[in-house]
């Protein structure tokens, strides 16, 4: 099976020294492209800036913005059985990036933000041939935000989490899961050091993708 895994965070530039950023780790994102390879899938990581080794046996794809994960995701969509949306890509970036430094003045400075282009609407809905997974990081109304988004994004699956929690979730080794289907069934996975949740999730998405091509064959 191939999987497509994107992962960690995005840097919409403001100028040639400052970004506009989050915090993910890609913790997560490089513990599923890990387990995937484990059981014996292949792997295109499509990553944003983090501090952690890829996987030595996925096929690497370092990006830094927005626009830049949009491109490599959509380029790789025909070699994909599996969509893995991991990734923390920023919202909104700057309309406007300065070309110099811009520098500190005693005023206000303001920043228009434009929003990015959003990468799961931006999919095949029509006779898609892959399995396309959602991740929601919530603080607050986890369920009823993941479901609104599974639906509006028209995801197969998605996996929420609190990142509110300081113990577990964003920049921690650990995580909390709760996965809703597009069928309505619900599955929480409690937390747990994100390989073990990892290697939970491939299980799950390889079920999903066989049932899949068993009703189209």
């Amino acid at each position: 099976m191939r999987f497509v895994v994107t992962a960690g965070p995005t840097r919409e530039p403001i100028d040639p020294v400052r970004y506009l950023s989050n915090r993910s780790s890609g913790k997560m994102g490089y513990a599923i492209a890990e387990a995937a390879l484990q059981a014996g899938h292949d792997v295109i990581l499509i990553s944003g800036p983090v501090n952690l080794d890829s996987p030595r046996a996925a096929k690497f794809i370092p990006i830094s913005t927005s626009d830049e994960m949009d491109a490599a995701v959509h380029r790789h969509l025909p070699d994909c059985d599996v969509l893995v949306m991991c990734a923390a890509v920023a919202d909104y970036k700057p309309a406007n990036v300065s070309a110099h430094k811009i520098k500190k003045q005693n005023k206000p400075l303001s920043l228009e933000l434009i929003p990015t282009r959003d990468i799961l609407r931006s999919l095949p809905k029509q006779d898609r041939q892959f399995v396309v997974v959602g991740f929601a990081a919530e603080t607050g109304n986890l369920e009823a935000n993941a479901q609104k988004k599974l639906k509006e994004k028209n995801c197969d699956l998605i996996v929420a989490n609190d990142v509110s929690n300081p113990d577990y979730g964003m920049e921690s080794a650990d995580n909390e899961v709760t996965i809703l289907f597009r069928n309505g069934e619900k599955r929480k996975i409690s937390r747990a050091p994100k390989k073990n949740i990892a290697a939970e999730l491939v299980k799950i998405i390889s079920n999903m993708r066989e049932k899949y091509l068993t009703k189209k064959s």
